[in-house]
């Protein structure tokens, strides 16, 4: 029974995605740029502008679905460009470019400069005070990207490589009124890739050619080996999916009239009957053999995914074996690495064990985490901690030197991280004021970037679980590692959530979904990195921040202050006013990161373009998990390295998120 069953249900989740596609939200991305300079409201730019958005589609080639217009004298000028893509119906067109013209002052409310792209990349507008047209403009631009990565990655680059040669080609080639292409290629019998690329057709063909090489290059940098990516560009955009997203009937030239059908003069009502029942069967019999043809396919997927599982399986427990084997340390060498482990050589201890500064035979400096044998960390994790951290290579990454489980003896040997962890300086009264805010600011990137790699870029897609100021440590100069790995996750690189009974974390870092319903995800590390992010900039535990004589915890007290205005409160005094924009935009990217709802916290992706590009407008955050009716005042507070306040819960949670793409935007 289990293989029809799998057939039911691909064909169901085949229809059901079908459907998804179609119903998606109409996001938009813009750029407003300040180098042209800012206007006034009514002034005459001002009113140029909305003279030219007003006439925005009755000067549109309809038909072609571009338009290019200027209005207005010397500096007042106002030049704009619309784009549909190639195959938009044209009152489809017509609705988006007047929709955009609507949206993009919203957006850009002085900006004499604005770029504005629809999600859905069905149109997309700009508009400058300087000439534009005739003129390739490569940035600002974005990128998006399936979260999927493709089996065969090699065969699959070189089908997509010949087909965006190709496409780019055509799409050159093209007249003033459409320069667009879009077709397929098979890469199998059970997958294609369809792709489409476009140009504003003002650009010359060597123009187009390299403003599509440039985006056809972007790929191999930001989504590499991805099922789907689309980037776009003010004059070119390039799109690949492995599922069809462009209409695929061809648009006619309306200078050529079609033929008329010819019509037998010998056609009656009898013959007509005749005719209609012949495509009734014929419509049958079809519908039959394609629903018959996608069983077969779909059962021959089931089947070769599952034997390819088993294979997986078997090749990963044979990894692990050679990882074990090959990091292995004998205890003896570890004992007099550290002097028996002396009290002089102790670096710290927490609720797993002590820490041990050690140096092996080669003189190379170690650090030991020797697990107490009434450790709350089990086997199991420590096996996990192992086998997971020797596969991670970052450098804001500790690294995994090696272990040693010898009776009761469970020993992990690190690298020696000399500065020891976040929390020593920052949460210190003397110490916190050797943090200026460009170390600060530097080890808030570093996390980042260790986090990112953890989420999407290591050949694991990994959840910490257990991120916090004690976690992370600091090198020769002061760069961060994140650090201890005992609750970290191993998922699915599809995988969005998961679920578990056994709730472990420390309270404070937490996210709400995970404390109550069991629920993890990317989303939950998030949150945790939001508290650590708000815990550098005021130099103060999440759990009991003083300001004055009042003591309440960090999350609430920086939401009261957010939105009175007062957030230069939270700044810890020791850090000076030069960079105090830089510290605002950190303190709402924290916000951002603690929203209760998981949908509406950033991916690590978006965190490290909302640090990297000041230009980006920030959306408004919403109330904090916890704030105001928080359970978490009355929970323990956190503790030192390795320590983690455990909780269990056997509630589940059906709540999903959604993070089939990556949204990055790059200014010019």
């Amino acid at each position: 029974m289990a293989v029809p069953m799998a057939a039911v249900s691909c064909m169901l989740a085949f229809l059901l995605s079908c459907l998804i596609s179609r119903a998606s939200a109409q996001v938009t991305h813009n750029y407003c740029d300040n180098k042209e300079g800012n206007y006034t409201i009514n002034s005459t730019y001002h009113n140029n502008l909305n003279t030219l958005l007003s006439k925005l589609s009755s000067h549109t080639e309809i038909n072609y679905g571009f338009y290019n217009f200027s209005y207005g004298q010397n500096n007042d000028k106002v030049n704009a460009i619309g784009l549909c893509r190639g195959d938009v119906e044209p009152d489809k067109c017509r609705r988006c470019l007047n929709d955009s013209a609507a949206t993009i002052t919203q957006l850009c409310p002085n900006q004499k400069e604005a770029y504005l792209w629809l999600k859905t990349n069905e149109c997309q507008l700009s508009y400058s005070p300087r000439s534009i047209f005739g003129v390739v403009e490569s940035s600002p631009w974005f990128s998006m990207k399936n979260s999927n990565n493709v089996t065969e990655p090699d065969k699959f680059n070189q089908a997509l490589t010949n087909l965006m040669k190709n496409l780019t080609a055509v799409a050159a080639s093209g007249d003033s009124r459409r320069k667009y292409a879009a077709d397929s290629v098979d890469v199998s019998t059970l997958q294609t890739i369809y792709g489409l690329v476009q140009c504003t057709p003002d650009l010359s063909e060597t123009d187009c050619n390299r403003c599509l090489d440039g985006a056809i290059y972007e790929i191999s940098s930001c989504c590499a080996n991805k099922k789907g990516v689309r980037v776009v560009r003010p004059s070119c955009n390039i799109r690949f999916e492995t599922y069809s997203f462009y209409d695929q009937t061809p648009k006619l030239d309306p200078d050529v009239i079609p033929p008329s059908p010819s019509s037998p003069s010998s056609f009656n009502n009898t013959s007509a009957k005749e005719s209609k029942n012949t495509t009734i069967v014929i419509a049958v019999v079809v519908s039959t053999v394609v629903l018959a043809v996608v069983s077969l396919l779909c059962l021959c997927s089931y089947l070769r995914r599952r034997k390819a599982r088993k294979r997986l399986a078997v090749n990963q427990d044979d990894d692990d074996i050679e990882i074990t084997q090959s990091l292995q340390f004998d205890f003896e060498t570890i004992r007099v690495a550290t002097e028996d482990f002396s009290d002089s050589n102790k670096l710290g201890e927490g609720g797993f064990g002590a820490v041990y500064k050690g140096r092996l035979p080669n003189e190379q400096i170690i650090a030991v985490k020797r697990l107490s044998s009434g450790s709350s960390q089990g086997d199991t994790e420590f096996k996990n901690e192992v086998l997971l951290v020797a596969k991670l290579q970052h450098r804001n990454l500790v690294r995994l030197l090696g272990f040693c489980l010898e009776g009761r003896e469970r020993l992990l040997v690190y690298e020696f991280v000399p500065n020891k962890s976040l929390d020593y300086f920052i949460f210190d009264p003397a110490k916190k004021a050797l943090l200026d805010w460009a170390m600060r600011y530097r080890i808030i990137k570093g996390i980042s970037r260790g986090l990112l790699y953890l989420h999407e870029d290591s050949l694991l897609r990994i959840i910490h679980r257990d991120l916090k100021a004690s976690n992370i440590l600091l090198d020769e100069e002061m760069n961060p590692k994140i650090a201890d790995f005992g609750m970290a996750r191993l998922v699915l690189l599809d995988q969005t959530h998961a679920n578990t009974d056994r709730v472990v974390g420390t309270y404070g870092y937490m996210a709400p979904e995970y404390i109550t319903q069991g629920q993890f995800s990317v989303k939950s590390d998030i949150f945790s990195f939001g508290v650590l992010l708000l815990e550098i900039v005021s130099g103060q535990k999440n759990s009991s921040f003083r300001h004055g004589e009042n003591v309440e915890d960090l999350l609430s007290f920086t939401w009261r202050n957010w939105r009175e205005g007062t957030a230069v409160n939270i700044v810890d005094p020791s850090l000076n006013n030069n960079s105090l924009n830089e510290v605002m935009r950190c303190i709402h990217i924290g916000l951002l990161c603690v929203q209760e709802n998981i949908t509406n916290r950033p991916t690590m992706a978006t965190v490290m373009l909302m640090l990297s590009s000041y230009s980006l407008s920030l959306p408004i955050p919403s109330e904090p998990a916890f704030y105001a009716h928080s359970t978490t005042r009355s929970l323990p507070a956190t503790y030192s390295w390795g320590h983690s306040s455990r909780a269990t819960t056997n509630k589940s949670a059906q709540e999903s998120e959604n993070e089939n793409s990556i949204t990055e935007l790059y200014p010019r």
